[in-house]
């Protein structure tokens, strides 16, 4: 029965604070939240909103693998942990401390994207479909038994942005509050993952998106909407770096070679590629903000012509 089991969340973030809300919502007996500490000059952490709105306590700690930490967590006496949006790494202690284990989201189909940056990598890789998976933790790297998963099938036109807030976050969310209510009701699954499917990327960092332009378009354009908006496609022009967002994909050889710009629009303008050329309508200069593809193409003369990756 929902209110029966004394659950404590590890999260942080929006992801985190919606969680909270919907685990209440369901009638669930939340009895602490521990959340990174306060960054100066930034808001509250939503996490920690939600709870202090709720009289949850909140505890902060720079490290999990703080003895105090530990303690801390161990004194709750909690019947199920509850992970959403963790990046510290969190020891065996206080993951197996609750009676009934503690569970945690992770936004791709497991064993497939373990690792950090796993929304991203399915869309770079050109898949069609991803998904989330409500898993037990243990001693690897998104490695424990699955306990329930849902997926997703990723559009032609999907971006990071996209797949994340419009698809795996609301379904998390909705996707851990029934983890709970399964735990509660003694019908969560422990399935072990099987390892010959298993998969592992590191971050998706801006070293990882830099564009080849001696690439098939379709490949660019992956990796333009994986990254969109963080990290952010990167190439040059002129020995400048500047990244790519908000692209679209237009097929048919222009005859051009491979970065060069074929023409420049009032909303963008258009790079050859090998087998189609890329629309880009948002930027990011070195040094500078993201904007609209018009603005930097008046400031720096952009015209046909002009070649990317120079």
């Amino acid at each position: 029965m929902a209110g029966d089991m004394r659950i404590v969340m590890i999260g942080q973030e929006a992801f985190g604070g919606k969680v909270l809300e919907a685990l209440t919502e369901q009638g669930e007996n939340v009895i602490g939240a521990f959340v990174p500490p306060d960054r100066e000059g930034r808001p509250m952490d939503p996490l920690k909103v939600a709870a202090q709105e709720r009289g949850i306590p909140v505890l902060q700690f720079r490290r999990m693998r703080a003895q105090e930490a530990i303690d801390a967590f161990k004194a709750l006496k909690a019947d199920l942990g509850v992970m959403a949006f963790v990046t510290d790494i969190v020891p065996d202690d206080i993951l197996e401390a609750p009676t009934r284990g503690t569970i945690q989201y992770h936004p791709s189909l497991l064993p497939k994207h373990r690792g950090p940056s796993s929304i991203n990598w399915p869309i770079i890789q050109g898949e069609s479909e991803t998904g989330l998976t409500i898993f037990w933790p243990d001693k690897g790297l998104d490695t424990g038994p699955v306990l329930l998963q849902k997926t997703i099938e990723i559009g032609p036109d999907d971006t990071l942005g996209s797949v994340y807030f419009d698809k795996l976050f609301p379904m998390g969310v909705a996707a851990l509050a029934e983890a709970v209510g399964m735990v509660s009701g003694g019908n969560a699954p422990k399935l072990e993952q099987d390892e010959s499917n298993a998969t592992y990327e590191g971050w998706c960092r801006a070293a990882d998106v830099s564009i080849d332009w001696s690439s098939p378009a379709s490949e660019i354009y992956n990796l333009i909407r994986g990254s969109d908006p963080s990290p952010g496609a990167t190439t040059t022009i002129n020995g400048e770096s500047i990244q790519f967002f908000r692209t679209s994909i237009r097929p048919g050889d222009s005859g051009k070679q491979p970065g060069e710009v074929i023409e420049v629009a009032d909303d963008g303008f258009s790079v050859a590629s090998q087998g189609g050329a890329l629309f880009v309508q948002r930027v990011q200069p070195a040094g500078s903000g993201k904007v609209m593809a018009p603005e930097w193409i008046q400031a720096v003369g952009l015209k046909a012509g002009a070649r990317f990756g120079t």
